[in-house]
């Protein structure tokens, strides 16, 4: 099966996390961490730096890795490196995605998250 790396952006503003409805591909309109996958020579924090810059407008500074979740999918397997993120710079202008919502305890499960996204959600859950 194949495997896919990737990146993965928990942008974190006080007790809320920033979170994306793709718009794009086969999995249009569900709910994910913005993010993307890693180039050849790239580091995982360079290549989150990379793909919120080009999607979102925005300069990050990532900071801790809170997991690396492992997800079958029919055609692919996952390997996601999620990191907690901060806004250093930008509004966080969505280039490639059809929506965005800041996200808290609350309204955590109020988006419809794509399943290798959705096995992060509880373990975020104890963290905000």
């Amino acid at each position: 099966m194949k495997i896919v790396r990737v990146v993965a952006a928990v942008i974190r503003k006080e007790d809320s996390i920033f979170a994306t409805q793709r718009g794009y591909g086969a999995f249009k309109d569900g709910w994910e961490f913005p993010g993307g996958k890693i180039e050849p020579g790239e580091t995982p924090q360079e290549a989150l730096i990379r793909e919120i810059r080009e999607e979102l407008n925005t300069e990050i500074q990532v900071g801790d890795l809170i997991e690396t979740v492992e997800y079958d999918y029919p055609d692919f397997h996952l390997s996601m490196d999620c990191f907690w993120c901060q806004v250093v710079e930008g509004s966080l202008e969505l280039k490639e995605h059809e929506a965005a919502r800041w996200l808290n305890k609350e309204n955590l499960y109020s988006v419809d998250w794509l399943p290798a996204d959705i096995s992060l959600i509880a373990r975020i859950e104890k963290m905000i």
